[in-house]
C-alpha cells in the first residue's frame, strides 16, 4: 500500500532501488549518526533492501517529483521495535539523503505515519529515538509533537563495539489528536 503526501510518495522498497539506496546510504554523514554502518555497493543495499528494509510497515520515502527514493522510514509496531513495546504502541525510524537534508521532507513523512499508525492501525503510542549528536533528528521529533521521556546510557548501534546515549521521546494519540 502506498502512503501519499503533498510532496511524498511512501512505498514498499524495491530491488530495483538499491542503486539510489546506495547513492544515499553509502554516505558516512547518514548511517553512522543513525547506528548503522555505511552502505559499500550497490549489491550490499540490495540485500539490506530485502532483509531489513522488506519489513512490513517499512517505506522507501520517493519524491513525487522524480519517481526516486531518497530516503527510509518505517514503523516497529510492539514486540518488533527496539525498546519492546505492547502490541498497541510503536516506533518510528527514518534517514534521508544528505541533499534532502533542512527540506522538511522527513516530518512530512513522520506526519502522515502518525496519522496511519494512530488511525489505520489503532496505535496508541508512537516512540522514536536519537542517538546523542544527531540533533537533526531530534528536530524532526520536536516538530512533530515528540516529548521527551527519558535518556539511555551505554545502548548498542549496528556499528562494531559502539555504545551510544540514546534519547527516547514519544507521542500518545491523543496529543497527536489534539496538534492536528
Amino acid at each position: 500500500m502506498d502512503i501519499v503526501t503533498e510532496r511524498l510518495i511512501l512505498r514498499a522498497w524495491r530491488e530495483e532501488d538499491a542503486e539510489d539506496l546506495y547513492g544515499y546510504a553509502k554516505s558516512p554523514q547518514v548511517g553512522p549518526i543513525a547506528g548503522w554502518p555505511v552502505h559499500t555497493s550497490v549489491e550490499n543495499s540490495r540485500e539490506i533492501i530485502n532483509t531489513i528494509l522488506s519489513a512490513p510497515e517499512t517505506y522507501a520515502v520517493v519524491l513525487k517529483s522524480t519517481g526516486k527514493p531518497v530516503g527510509s522510514i518505517g514503523l516497529m509496531v510492539g514486540k518488533k521495535s527496539n525498546i519492546g513495546l505492547p502490541d498497541d504502541e510503536c516506533e518510528i525510524g527514518y534517514w534521508i539523503g544528505v541533499p534532502y537534508w533542512g527540506q522538511g521532507l522527513i516530518p512530512e513523512a513522520v506526519r502522515e505515519l502518525q496519522r496511519h499508525a494512530f488511525n489505520a492501525l489503532g496505535m496508541q503510542k508512537m516512540w522514536c529515538g536519537y542517538f546523542d549528536g544527531n540533533i537533526k533528528s531530534k528536530r524532526v521529533q520536536e516538530k512533530c509533537g515528540f516529548k521527551y521521556q527519558m535518556t539511555k546510557e551505554n545502548v548498542p548501534s549496528q556499528l562494531p563495539g559502539e555504545l551510544r546515549t540514546e534519547h527516547i521521546t514519544c507521542i500518545t494519540k491523543k496529543e497527536w489528536e489534539s496538534s492536528i
